[in-house]
Order: C-alpha cells, then sequence, then structure tokens
C-alpha cells in the first residue's frame, strides 16, 4: 500500500509541472492526503480552510481534487486519508461497503442550470426537470461533466426523473472534465450545464453564462467529511484523517464556511450544517 501511495504522488507531482495542484504522499504523521470535489477547490474555500488547519495542528494537507466518485475509489483503496465529498447515495454504499469509519454533515449549497443569456431552449424560471426537458426538445447542447462526480450523479439523476436519456445524442457532450473546465466549454460553446453555484460565482465573470434554473429542492447540494476505515486499511493515516474531519464540523470551520463569499458576492457561497440531520435539509 506504501508503495502504491508513492507512486500515485510521484505521477502526481510530475502532472503538477504541467500546472496542476502538488501532491505528495502522506510519507510521515504529519500529512494528510484529502481526496476531495473540484467544487470546494474551484470555489476558492480549500484555500481559506486548509491553512487554518494547518496553522492550528501542524499537519500538511496534500489535495487531490477529482470527482466524488474518484475521490471515493481513492478511498475503497486506501489512497487518501479523509474524503469531502457531496454524492449521498455513492456515500452510503461507501459506507455501508466498511470503507468509512465515520460520515458527517459539513455543508450545502445548491445546484443551478446554467446558460447562455439567449436562452435557445427558453428554461429560464422553469424547475430543473421542465429546463432539461426542454433543452432536450430543442437539441440545444448540453455539456455534461461525464465524470462520475457528485454533480454528475446528480445530473443523471434529473435526467432519469425527467424520462429521458440523453446518451449518445449529438446535442449531449460529455466533457470528461471538473466543473471549472465544463463551465469554461459550455461558455465556449453557448451550451448548457449544471453547475454548483459556489464554483460558478467564482469563476461567473469570465463565463457569459447565466443562472437560468434555480430554487428547485431537487438541486440541493449536500457535503459531507468521511473518515477512512483504518482496520481495512492500516497505513491511512486515521490521526491525521480525524483531525481534519473534527476541524470541518468544528464552530471555527463551520463559521468559516458561513462567511465565505460575503464580501465578495453579497451572500456565502456555503451555508454550514455540521450537527444538523438530513431530515432537517428536507431529504
Amino acid at each position: 500500500m506504501l508503495i502504491v501511495r508513492m507512486l500515485i504522488a510521484v505521477v502526481l507531482l510530475v502532472m503538477s509541472i504541467g500546472g496542476g495542484a502538488v501532491f505528495a504522499e502522506a510519507a510521515g504523521s504529519k500529512s494528510v492526503i484529502l481526496a476531495t470535489t473540484t467544487s470546494t477547490q474551484d470555489s476558492g474555500l480549500l484555500d481559506l480552510l486548509i491553512p487554518v488547519f494547518e496553522k492550528q495542528t501542524g499537519y500538511q494537507v496534500k489535495t487531490i481534487s477529482v470527482g466524488s466518485g474518484q475521490a471515493m475509489k481513492m478511498g475503497e483503496r486506501g489512497e487518501a486519508d479523509v474524503l469531502l465529498v457531496h454524492s449521498p447515495a455513492a456515500e452510503q454504499k461507501f459506507m455501508a461497503a466498511g470503507f468509512g469509519a465515520t460520515r458527517r454533515l459539513v455543508m450545502h449549497n445548491d445546484f443551478v442550470i446554467v446558460g447562455p443569456a439567449a436562452d435557445p431552449a427558453k428554461i429560464k424560471g422553469t424547475s430543473a426537470i421542465e429546463a432539461i426537458s426542454r433543452i432536450a426538445r430543442s437539441g440545444s447542447l448540453f455539456a455534461s461533466r461525464g465524470d462520475n462526480s457528485g454533480t454528475h450523479a446528480k445530473e443523471l439523476g434529473l435526467w432519469k426523473a425527467a424520462g429521458l436519456n440523453p446518451e449518445g445524442q449529438q446535442w449531449y457532450q460529455q466533457t470528461g472534465l471538473g466543473m471549472g473546465q465544463t463551465l469554461s466549454v459550455a461558455a465556449e460553446k453557448k451550451g448548457y450545464t449544471l453547475t454548483d453555484r459556489a464554483t460558478y460565482l467564482a469563476l461567473r465573470k469570465n463565463l457569459g453564462l447565466d443562472i437560468l434554473s434555480e430554487g428547485d429542492g431537487k438541486l440541493l447540494n449536500i457535503y459531507h467529511v468521511l473518515e477512512l476505515n483504518s482496520v481495512k486499511w492500516p497505513k491511512v493515516n486515521r490521526a491525521g484523517g480525524k483531525a481534519f474531519a473534527d476541524f470541518m464540523v468544528s464552530k471555527q470551520a463551520q463559521q468559516l464556511i458561513g462567511s465565505f463569499g460575503v464580501s465578495r458576492y453579497g451572500s456565502a457561497l456555503f451555508f454550514p450544517d455540521a450537527g444538523k440531520t438530513p431530515e432537517s435539509l428536507g431529504l
């Protein structure tokens, strides 16, 4: 397992030379590997939280920003110490299979459907299901992440609820990229996409895309922090993973989460939920 983690570190370090984030293996007890979603990275939230955590605890966080599905695959292989993800159904399966030790509610925001101001599919102000149905009927381009992320899982759930299967349709393009890059593709091609609100707001000025469908209960976006099962994977940094998970639900981190984005956007990008129940969020 140590060899696997070291190989991953080498590959990711090489990737970093080309402009990606710098990753490293958890070689010592003070190194924590966090596998998380692109939305927490692209929105800038981790840039706020991680330095506070590192200063308080002495741990050094090595962030691997991928889709929730890929993050959980890393967890299943013992290649991370802690996960911060937003794909509840997949998380429940992960826990049921014994890969996780704890799963705690951290925060939520919401998904929105964005597109060009001209809105060729006429989805502005409609529900999420009606919006994607109109996109399909009009044959307007829809950019899907197609990467097994939490956002992709949410999108697939919407198509299923609408009784539609966009696979193979010319207007349906899967990017296989993170949220920020998929937004750029949609903007370049004047198409639509599903995005978490935080990443959209962080990148909005360079996109030329408008929020056209929002506020639907089906678009709720919930994040949990998961500690790895050290019985199954003895070499994970159990103490470091727990320290990070504890920090994410701490009063200080929750206050930082609740205020993040207010000064720049006029409203918070995430809403703190530590200690709440899924039922309180309408789940």
